[in-house]
């Protein structure tokens, strides 16, 4: 299944507060997501059965060493400043008191780490849009696990952000381990992530 999108909001540059409204009441079916890509409102299908457990396997890992007052959350909004979107990543780490009350996101600039993993249907936002858009927003560190990457599955950490770019911490190939830094400390063995 792929993306769909959903009719284009009127006018670019729509306002803000319209997008949040239309992305908050689009009804999509039980365990899509629903996210706003670059001013457009965005559904993609549930992840497949590799998806998930890629998201699993990570989210242990990470629960052994973050601080206890942070939170690893797979259905959490991310605003992005700017009106870039709302993105719902598939991990994010922010401390819990971030995520605390009843709004729908928090700052995506709270973000100590985010993960995205790349779906065949809709592999380019998370390559392209979702790399700017975090970037831009500020978020420390963005892994993204990629196992559609040309056939050759890969893990790409992205840091130090600079206005919409990153700079490429690290790459490897699925079957190598890689680093997060501090304040995570976290080698990844990706050899244990499905390949589809």
């Amino acid at each position: 299944m792929s993306a769909l999108t959903g009719e284009p909001v009127p006018g670019h540059g729509q306002d803000w507060d319209d997008l949040v409204r239309i992305w908050e009441e689009t009804d999509a079916p039980e365990g899509c997501k629903v996210e706003i890509i670059e001013e457009i409102v965005t559904v993609s299908p549930p992840p497949s059965n590799d998806h998930n457990t890629t998201a699993a396997l990570l989210q242990r890992r990470l629960y052994t060493i973050i601080p206890e007052d942070w939170e690893i959350y797979q259905t959490l909004g991310l605003s992005l400043p700017g009106r870039v979107g709302i993105y719902i990543p598939d991990l994010v780490v922010v401390p819990r008191a971030v995520a605390s009350g009843p709004r729908s996101t928090v700052p995506a600039d709270e973000a100590r780490l985010v993960v995205e993993i790349t779906s065949r249907a809709n592999a380019n936002h998370d390559r392209v849009s979702k790399v700017n858009g975090y970037a831009k927003a500020g978020v420390e560190l963005f892994l993204l696990l990629d196992p559609w990457h040309s056939g050759r599955p890969t893990a790409t950490l992205y840091g130090e952000p600079e206005g919409r770019t990153y700079r490429v911490l690290e790459t490897v190939e699925y079957g190598r381990k890689l680093t997060l830094p501090e304040p995570f400390g976290l080698v990844i063995d990706t050899s244990v992530f499905p390949v589809s």
